[in-house]
């Protein structure tokens, strides 16, 4: 379930974001009705849920005389799972490129209001949502005295993502995950609408409107409207 954290800062509900993937991802969250959680420390990116270098020398201070505090940081990026969306009124031809191929992606676009709603049949993990920041992790400093900070910030290099994240930390239930997990999700307030990939066959809409139909859901479908007719 959707459970707001104090420390957190969340987008207003009205926010729109975007989640861009293939169609087999798609196909599978439609079909388990779950949200597919990947587990923090097989990101791509190394320094996801680490420190930056002003934050780590505070660390290194503190684990001198406990050096226990420096490894569970270490090992707690194994037991936080994330879903990243993308924020941003627009389409974005950016996340088009990075997170579909062969031109066959789909967008879901919804908003926070929509994610806070849409994880509440999820009983057994508890969810916060956290827009991420950007900074310089050679002179920036993230603050430790919060376990989900570390997973809120990302260097300045991917500052063209826009993130919000919805996170979870599953330490509590002494559980061990290899990618990641799936929570249980209501798709009907997930999805507010669908777009289909800007360089795609008409073909390709019609099979995902023929998808939608034999599993009974009736999202509203567009195409992309970055490769629109050009007017002069």
């Amino acid at each position: 379930m959707y459970v707001p954290h104090t420390n957190i800062t969340v987008p207003e509900p009205e926010t729109v974001v975007w989640k861009y993937l293939d169609l087999s991802k798609f196909l599978d969250l439609l079909l388990c009705r779950k949200l597919f959680m990947a587990r923090s420390d097989k990101f791509e990116d190394q320094y996801e849920g680490t420190f930056s270098e002003p934050t780590f020398g505070e660390i290194k201070k503190i684990a001198e005389n406990n050096p226990r505090f420096l490894d569970h940081y270490k090992t707690h990026r194994e037991k936080v799972v994330i879903s990243s969306w993308h924020i941003n009124e627009y389409e974005s031809y950016a996340m088009w490129q990075i997170f579909t191929q062969n031109n066959e992606g789909l967008a879901i676009q919804s908003t926070i209001g929509r994610l806070q709603q849409a994880m509440e049949p999820e009983r057994r993990y508890e969810q916060h949502i956290g827009a991420v920041n950007y900074i310089d992790y050679k002179k920036e400093f993230i603050p430790f005295d919060d376990t989900f900070f570390p997973f809120l910030f990302k260097r300045k290099s991917f500052q063209y993502e826009g993130e919000v994240r919805i996170i979870s930390d599953i330490t509590k239930y002494n559980q061990t995950i290899n990618d990641g997990l799936k929570i249980d999700v209501d798709i009907n307030k997930l999805i507010e609408k669908i777009y289909i990939h800007p360089k795609s066959e008409n073909w390709y809409k019609n099979l995902v409107i023929q998808l939608m139909e034999q599993l009974g859901f009736n999202f509203t479908i567009e195409k992309s409207d970055l490769e629109s007719e050009i007017l002069i």
